[in-house]
Order: C-alpha cells, then sequence, then structure tokens
C-alpha cells in the first residue's frame, strides 16, 4: 500500500508550470494516490480543478469537481493522459482564477464546449464532450499539461493591473531558491 502523498502547490514562476506534461505509463496503485492527493489538495485550497503540474509533477493529469464542494463527489473527474479533440461554441469571456495565482483573477476567453479523449485513473478510455463551466476548468487545467498559464491568457489591462502581485510571485520563488528551499 502506497502512503498518503502530501502535495503543495507549486506556484507561478516555478519552471515545471512550463514544461509540456509527459504521458502517464502505468495505471496503478500510485497513480491512484496521485489523483486522490490532488483532489485533497484542490478541495484544501478551495479550487475547482488541479493539474499535475502544480504540484511538481509532470506528468498528464487533472482532477475537477466544478461544484468545489467534497461532499458532492458525484462531480468528481479525473483525466489522465487527457487530449482535448476538439473546441467548438461561442466563444465566451469569463472571470478565471489559478491556484498557482494567488488571489489574482483575469477574465479569460474560451469556447463553450471542448471535446476529450482520456483515461480514468484505472485506465478505462473516455471520450466525451462537456461543456459550460466544466467546459471552461477543463480547457484551463489542459493549458497546465500544455505548459500555458493565465499570465499567458490574460489581457494587457489585466497583466497591469496585476503586475505587482506577479512581481511579488517572482521575489518570493527567487527568494526560496535563494535559500535553498526545494520548493516555495
Amino acid at each position: 500500500m502506497t502512503a498518503p502523498l502530501d502535495f503543495r502547490l507549486t506556484l507561478y514562476p516555478d519552471p515545471v508550470l512550463r514544461k509540456v506534461a509527459a504521458p502517464v505509463p502505468a495505471f496503478d496503485d500510485e497513480l491512484r494516490a496521485t489523483v486522490a492527493a490532488m483532489f485533497e489538495l484542490m478541495y484544501r485550497s478551495n479550487g475547482v480543478g488541479l493539474a499535475a503540474p502544480q504540484v511538481g509533477l509532470n506528468q498528464r493529469i487533472l482532477v475537477l469537481n466544478p461544484s468545489g464542494e467534497r461532499a458532492q463527489a458525484d462531480q468528481e473527474l479525473a483525466l489522465v493522459n487527457v487530449t482535448i479533440l476538439d473546441r467548438s461554441g461561442a466563444p465566451t469571456n469569463y472571470e478565471e482564477g489559478c491556484l498557482s495565482f494567488p488571489e489574482i483573477y483575469a477574465e479569460v476567453k474560451r469556447p463553450e464546449r471542448c471535446k476529450v479523449k482520456a483515461f480514468s485513473p484505472d485506465g478505462t478510455p473516455i471520450e466525451r464532450e462537456f461543456d459550460g463551466f466544466t467546459s471552461r476548468v477543463i480547457q484551463h487545467e489542459y493549458d497546465h499539461l500544455e505548459g500555458v498559464l493565465l499570465v499567458d491568457r490574460m489581457s494587457l489591462a489585466d497583466k497591469q493591473r496585476h503586475k505587482v502581485a506577479l512581481e511579488k510571485l517572482v521575489e518570493r520563488y527567487k527568494r526560496a531558491r535563494a535559500s535553498g528551499a526545494a520548493r516555495p
């Protein structure tokens, strides 16, 4: 039995957030423990989604629960080795936040629907279309698997509005590195 994992959030500008995540090679107890720990951290952090790079793992795993409520576990979705096959529908603006960018929110335009191909943590193939908020969360977390961040999707106005907060995250990262911390 694998010991429970205790992940911490990886914050901008940690380089792991910029890497394209690698496919998961095995659907085993370690993967299921990773997924469970990611859900736990997502709930503790009051999030609705989390991608493996956000916990320092270079793996193609994302988890979400659009309700953000642990009590609504029937809405949980874990996608492993996910690919977005298609994006469709009218692009809409919506204010997004990101656990790797605490207290920073920006308007992001995304298509209304996405069709994905993935696997569940037990290796069951999934091919399904999502719309609305669930589609938005999947697209946001998928960006993380591709090394694309909230700051990349921000308008110039949002970048300017959050300039001080972004600089503080960079400074925090530099201080942690200078002090030899494993992760800030």
